[in-house]
Protein backbone atom coordinates (compact mmCIF):
# COMPACT_ATOMS: atom_id res chain seq x y z
CA UNK A 1 0.00 0.00 0.00
CA UNK A 2 1.73 3.50 -0.82
CA UNK A 3 1.44 6.38 1.57
CA UNK A 4 -1.09 9.12 1.31
CA UNK A 5 0.26 12.63 1.69
CA UNK A 6 -2.02 14.77 3.35
CA UNK A 7 -0.98 18.46 4.71
CA UNK A 8 -2.44 18.71 8.55
CA UNK A 9 -2.84 21.75 10.59
CA UNK A 10 -2.63 21.50 14.58
CA UNK A 11 -5.42 23.07 16.25
CA UNK A 12 -6.20 24.29 19.92
CA UNK A 13 -9.78 25.08 19.37
CA UNK A 14 -12.31 22.12 20.95
CA UNK A 15 -16.11 21.62 21.45
CA UNK A 16 -18.92 20.98 18.94
CA UNK A 17 -18.69 24.78 18.17
CA UNK A 18 -15.24 24.27 16.86
CA UNK A 19 -15.66 21.16 14.77
CA UNK A 20 -18.69 22.59 13.12
CA UNK A 21 -16.41 25.21 12.10
CA UNK A 22 -14.15 23.19 10.69
CA UNK A 23 -16.05 21.22 9.09
CA UNK A 24 -18.03 24.28 7.53
CA UNK A 25 -14.86 25.19 6.19
CA UNK A 26 -14.81 21.80 4.50
CA UNK A 27 -12.12 20.16 6.59
CA UNK A 28 -12.60 17.41 9.40
CA UNK A 29 -11.47 17.38 13.27
CA UNK A 30 -9.20 14.33 13.52
CA UNK A 31 -7.12 13.39 17.18
CA UNK A 32 -3.60 10.91 16.69
CA UNK A 33 -2.80 8.66 19.07
CA UNK A 34 -0.15 6.02 19.67
CA UNK A 35 3.32 5.29 20.64
CA UNK A 36 2.99 6.64 24.77
CA UNK A 37 2.65 9.90 23.43
CA UNK A 38 -0.11 12.78 23.93
CA UNK A 39 -2.87 12.63 21.63
CA UNK A 40 -2.36 15.20 18.69
CA UNK A 41 -5.37 17.46 17.77
CA UNK A 42 -5.25 18.46 14.01
CA UNK A 43 -7.31 19.25 11.55
CA UNK A 44 -7.26 17.38 7.59
CA UNK A 45 -8.45 18.90 4.26
CA UNK A 46 -11.84 17.42 4.21
CA UNK A 47 -12.08 16.67 0.02
CA UNK A 48 -8.18 14.57 0.19
CA UNK A 49 -8.95 12.70 3.59
CA UNK A 50 -12.68 11.27 1.99
CA UNK A 51 -10.81 10.67 -1.04
CA UNK A 52 -7.66 8.43 0.60
CA UNK A 53 -10.24 6.94 3.00
CA UNK A 54 -11.48 5.04 0.11
CA UNK A 55 -9.11 2.41 0.44
CA UNK A 56 -9.61 0.57 4.16
CA UNK A 57 -6.39 0.86 6.21
CA UNK A 58 -5.14 3.47 4.05
CA UNK A 59 -1.53 4.44 4.95
CA UNK A 60 -1.54 8.17 5.49
CA UNK A 61 1.59 9.91 5.86
CA UNK A 62 0.67 13.41 7.40
CA UNK A 63 2.33 16.64 7.66
CA UNK A 64 2.21 18.47 10.39
CA UNK A 65 4.36 21.85 11.10
CA UNK A 66 6.66 20.37 8.38
CA UNK A 67 7.23 17.06 10.09
CA UNK A 68 6.15 14.06 8.79
CA UNK A 69 4.39 11.55 10.83
CA UNK A 70 2.64 8.29 9.00
CA UNK A 71 -0.38 6.79 10.67
CA UNK A 72 -3.82 4.73 9.62
CA UNK A 73 -7.24 5.17 10.79
CA UNK A 74 -8.50 4.07 13.97
CA UNK A 75 -12.24 5.15 14.16
CA UNK A 76 -14.54 7.32 11.12
CA UNK A 77 -17.41 8.87 12.11
CA UNK A 78 -19.78 9.58 9.46
CA UNK A 79 -22.87 11.54 9.52
CA UNK A 80 -25.68 8.56 9.37
CA UNK A 81 -28.00 10.70 6.37
CA UNK A 82 -25.34 12.48 4.67
CA UNK A 83 -22.15 10.56 4.68
CA UNK A 84 -19.54 13.17 5.23
CA UNK A 85 -16.72 12.68 7.62
CA UNK A 86 -17.36 14.01 11.30
CA UNK A 87 -14.49 12.90 13.28
CA UNK A 88 -11.20 10.87 12.33
CA UNK A 89 -9.23 8.96 15.07
CA UNK A 90 -5.98 7.99 13.58
CA UNK A 91 -3.33 5.13 14.91
CA UNK A 92 0.30 6.48 14.89
CA UNK A 93 2.70 3.91 12.79
CA UNK A 94 5.90 3.03 11.90
CA UNK A 95 7.70 1.49 9.11
CA UNK A 96 8.53 -1.76 10.40
CA UNK A 97 5.77 -2.11 12.97
CA UNK A 98 3.04 -4.66 13.05
CA UNK A 99 -0.12 -3.75 13.36
CA UNK A 100 -3.59 -5.76 13.97
CA UNK A 101 -6.03 -4.83 11.53
CA UNK A 102 -9.67 -5.86 9.74
CA UNK A 103 -8.98 -6.68 5.76
CA UNK A 104 -12.32 -6.90 3.79
CA UNK A 105 -12.50 -10.17 2.13
CA UNK A 106 -14.57 -10.32 -1.79
CA UNK A 107 -15.52 -13.48 -3.29
CA UNK A 108 -15.30 -14.51 -7.03
CA UNK A 109 -15.89 -17.18 -9.43
CA UNK A 110 -18.71 -19.11 -10.43
CA UNK A 111 -20.69 -21.63 -8.14
CA UNK A 112 -21.62 -25.12 -9.29
CA UNK A 113 -24.46 -25.23 -11.52
CA UNK A 114 -27.47 -24.60 -9.41
CA UNK A 115 -29.60 -21.68 -7.80
CA UNK A 116 -27.23 -21.53 -4.83
CA UNK A 117 -26.25 -18.30 -3.15
CA UNK A 118 -22.82 -16.99 -1.58
CA UNK A 119 -23.33 -15.95 2.33
CA UNK A 120 -20.65 -13.88 3.71
CA UNK A 121 -20.68 -14.57 7.20
CA UNK A 122 -17.50 -12.49 8.11
CA UNK A 123 -16.97 -9.23 6.14
CA UNK A 124 -13.30 -9.02 7.48
CA UNK A 125 -11.19 -11.14 9.22
CA UNK A 126 -8.51 -9.77 11.21
CA UNK A 127 -4.36 -9.84 10.70
CA UNK A 128 -1.18 -8.69 12.07
CA UNK A 129 0.59 -6.99 9.15
CA UNK A 130 3.55 -4.11 8.73
CA UNK A 131 1.84 -1.22 8.91
CA UNK A 132 3.38 0.13 5.58
CA UNK A 133 2.35 -2.79 3.87
CA UNK A 134 -1.11 -3.85 5.14
CA UNK A 135 -3.25 -5.79 2.70
CA UNK A 136 -6.50 -3.46 0.61
CA UNK A 137 -8.07 -7.09 0.80
CA UNK A 138 -8.49 -10.43 0.34
CA UNK A 139 -10.45 -12.28 -2.73
CA UNK A 140 -11.44 -16.16 -2.49
CA UNK A 141 -12.32 -18.30 -5.16
CA UNK A 142 -15.34 -20.54 -4.67
CA UNK A 143 -15.39 -21.48 -8.39
CA UNK A 144 -17.37 -25.13 -8.18
CA UNK A 145 -18.43 -24.84 -4.74
CA UNK A 146 -21.56 -26.48 -4.25
CA UNK A 147 -24.83 -26.07 -1.67
CA UNK A 148 -22.93 -26.90 1.78
CA UNK A 149 -19.41 -26.12 0.96
CA UNK A 150 -17.56 -23.40 2.94
CA UNK A 151 -14.74 -21.54 3.01
CA UNK A 152 -12.96 -20.72 6.28
CA UNK A 153 -10.16 -17.93 7.63
CA UNK A 154 -7.87 -20.57 7.69
CA UNK A 155 -8.50 -21.28 3.73
CA UNK A 156 -7.31 -17.34 2.53
CA UNK A 157 -3.82 -17.40 1.25
CA UNK A 158 -1.68 -14.38 3.07
CA UNK A 159 0.54 -12.18 1.82
CA UNK A 160 4.61 -12.99 3.42
CA UNK A 161 4.80 -11.00 6.87
CA UNK A 162 1.07 -11.26 7.33
CA UNK A 163 -0.75 -13.35 9.62
CA UNK A 164 -3.93 -14.35 10.87
CA UNK A 165 -5.37 -13.08 14.07
CA UNK A 166 -9.50 -14.75 13.36
CA UNK A 167 -9.80 -18.08 14.61
CA UNK A 168 -8.43 -20.30 11.54
CA UNK A 169 -11.79 -22.11 11.57
CA UNK A 170 -14.26 -19.63 11.51
CA UNK A 171 -16.36 -19.53 8.61
CA UNK A 172 -15.87 -16.79 6.43
CA UNK A 173 -18.00 -17.85 3.26
CA UNK A 174 -20.83 -20.89 2.69
CA UNK A 175 -22.82 -21.95 0.33
CA UNK A 176 -26.48 -22.10 0.86
CA UNK A 177 -29.50 -23.69 -1.24
CA UNK A 178 -31.83 -21.42 -2.57
CA UNK A 179 -34.72 -22.10 -1.30
CA UNK A 180 -37.52 -23.52 -4.08
CA UNK A 181 -40.69 -22.24 -4.82
CA UNK A 182 -44.04 -23.92 -4.07
CA UNK A 183 -44.84 -25.96 -6.87
CA UNK A 184 -47.69 -24.63 -9.17
CA UNK A 185 -49.86 -28.08 -8.63
CA UNK A 186 -50.28 -27.25 -4.36
CA UNK A 187 -50.81 -23.28 -5.54
CA UNK A 188 -54.18 -24.52 -7.58
CA UNK A 189 -54.75 -27.01 -5.26
CA UNK A 190 -55.56 -24.55 -2.90
CA UNK A 191 -57.50 -22.13 -5.12
CA UNK A 192 -59.34 -24.92 -5.65
CA UNK A 193 -60.02 -25.80 -1.88
CA UNK A 194 -60.90 -22.17 -1.82
CA UNK A 195 -63.82 -22.39 -4.60
CA UNK A 196 -65.52 -25.88 -2.84
CA UNK A 197 -67.30 -23.75 -0.22
CA UNK A 198 -68.81 -21.65 -3.05
CA UNK A 199 -69.46 -24.95 -5.05
CA UNK A 200 -71.21 -27.02 -2.24
CA UNK A 201 -73.26 -23.56 -1.41
CA UNK A 202 -74.31 -23.76 -5.27
CA UNK A 203 -75.12 -27.31 -4.88
CA UNK A 204 -77.39 -26.80 -1.70
CA UNK A 205 -79.60 -23.78 -3.83
CA UNK A 206 -80.08 -26.05 -6.70
CA UNK A 207 -81.09 -28.96 -4.44
CA UNK A 208 -83.57 -26.91 -2.38
CA UNK A 209 -84.71 -25.56 -5.74
CA UNK A 210 -85.87 -28.85 -7.04
CA UNK A 211 -87.19 -29.48 -3.46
Amino acid sequence: MSEIKITAETRTEFGKGAARAIRRADKVPAVLYGHGNDPVHVTLPGHELLLALRASNALLNLDIDGKSQLCIPKDVTRDPIKGFLVHVDLLVVAKGEKVTVEIPVQAEGDLAPGQNLVEHVLNTVSVEAEATHIPDSFTVSVEGLDAGDSISASDIELPKGTTLVTEGDAVVIQILAAQAEEPAEDAEAEAAEGEAPEQDAAEGDEEKSEA
